[in-house]
């Protein structure tokens, strides 16, 4: 969708964020223009012959891209015809952000768990798409958001609508930032670090979260309280709780989430409700006092949760990375650190929701398309395995380079040859009727060598 539409006929630019869309001089200009738009549906006229054609951003790149028309909700909308011409409205994501996509994954694997980036999960006649979408125990399904310095400044208008339809679907929404500003607001449940670079979020340091995750202090009101009485009186006598912000390491909260351990939790005062991140057990505690706050609740055993050393250089100090490399600049003789494995984003079209943990075990899944019914058997096509090969070779050829330029340049080509299989494989998708996630993954499976060569159904 945009914005701006060229009038073929009218040699006009129509700004639909405008009641008068930008010509106060001709009344009634919308619905008229809206009109012929739906007397041309209405006739079966191509869009392309429709008068109409994106005026912001395709008009600017010296791209025919023809449009239509549409209410929504008491809105008007103009409408891309092609899919191509939307994608081009859509801002790159920023290296940081594919850094961060990339950790999420990383760490979830370690503790065992399967996730992916950019998954879209149906609902209803529409989608949610999650940044990085991650399968924990127990069929609990965690959904990263990544909004960074780079997403404005008024942040995700859409936060609160975004993680409450998430939350209606089944997916516990994880919201992470690098801004102070958003990681004040309650709509949704926020975390935030440091500002860094995307080479100092890849690697495996320990990147340290600075806001979001709490510890719950439970006490008595008494004289010998530390705490002032939330109620306003000198001393109640009753049970309280008191948060207390506490640092976790992000890859622990990426794993603990997952597990269950460190879950959401929605603390309401006197005048706010506040929402962040706390260990299971204080969760626990918490509505054991709000049952019943004439006694405090039990403290159990496992409480305090041993740590363990860590011998990782910590990534949360951006202005000592950046000191260091700035200081011992890369010579002929002594390359740069290489940066890690970055996982790149999915082009064009991004993949369906991950299967579940019931599906990987073993249980069938029903067709997902009218076109395509459960006898009908589909097998991969050689040119989808060798793009895939192809993609996994630029892969490899990226993790063996050390030089700086040379991996930027290497990356630049493994991004094409992904996005070269990924459409690949969606076109296929189409043209079968079948779901692109089956096919996706068994055209990945079929490429590493992993096992037989699944049916596509």
């Amino acid at each position: 969708m945009a914005n701006i539409v060229w009038h073929t006929k009218l040699r006009i630019h129509l700004d639909l964020t405008l009641d008068d869309l930008g010509h106060e001089e001709h009344e009634g200009l919308w619905g008229m223009v809206y009109g012929m738009d739906r007397m041309y549906a209405a006739r079966a006229v191509p869009v392309a012959e429709r008068d109409l054609q994106c005026g912001g951003v395709c008009r600017e790149a010296g791209v025919v891209a023809p449009m239509y028309l549409r209410m929504r909700n008491g809105r008007r909308e103009a409408v891309h015809e092609r899919r191509e011409d939307e994608d081009r409205h859509i801002v790159p994501v920023s290296d940081e952000h594919k850094a961060y996509q990339a950790r999420i994954l990383r760490a979830a694997e370690e503790g065992g768990f399967h996730g992916d980036s950019e998954v879209r999960t149906r609902v209803g006649r529409s989608w949610i798409q999650t940044d990085t979408l991650i399968e924990g125990a127990d069929g609990l399904r965690v959904g990263w958001e990544v909004q960074l310095s780079s997403a404005g400044t008024d942040g995700p208008r859409s936060a609160r609508s975004r993680a409450a339809r998430a939350e209606k679907n089944g997916i516990t929404p994880a919201w992470h930032t690098d801004r102070a500003d958003y990681a004040q607001r309650h709509d949704t449940h926020w975390t935030r670090s440091n500002n860094l670079p995307a080479h100092v979020i890849a690697k495996t340091g320990d990147l340290r979260v600075i806001s979001g995750f709490r510890k719950l202090d439970f006490w008595r009101c008494d004289l010998h309280a530390d705490y002032p009485c939330p109620q306003g009186v000198r001393r109640c006598g009753k049970h309280h709780t008191t948060p207390v912000p506490k640092d976790v390491l992000f890859d622990d909260l990426v794993r603990k989430t997952a597990a269950g351990a460190i879950v959401p939790i929605q603390f309401r005062t006197a005048t706010k409700l506040h929402r962040f991140w706390v260990t299971h057990t204080d969760q626990n505690r918490y509505n054991d006092l709000l049952s019943d706050d004439t006694r405090l609740p039990d403290v159990p055993e496992d409480v305090q949760i041993p740590s363990r050393a860590s011998h990782n250089r910590p990534t949360c100090r951006p202005d000592l990375a950046i000191a260091s490399s700035t200081t011992s600049a890369p010579s002929g003789d002594q390359p740069p650190a290489a940066l890690p494995n970055l996982l790149p984003a999915q082009p064009a079209e991004p993949a369906i929701e991950a299967a579940t943990p019931a599906a990987t075990h073993g249980q069938s899944r029903q067709p997902n398309s009218p076109n395509q019914s459960t006898g009908e058997k589909a097998r991969i096509p050689e040119d989808l395995i060798a793009l895939q090969r192809a993609s996994y070779r630029e892969q490899q050829a990226l993790q063996q380079l050390s030089d700086h330029e040379e991996r930027n340049q290497q990356r630049r080509v493994w991004f094409e040859a992904a996005q070269a299989a990924q459409g690949a494989v969606t076109q296929h998708a189409r043209s079968q009727g079948l779901n692109r996630f089956e096919v996706e993954r068994a055209v990945r499976a079929a490429a590493r060598g992993t096992g037989s060569q699944p049916p596509l159904t």
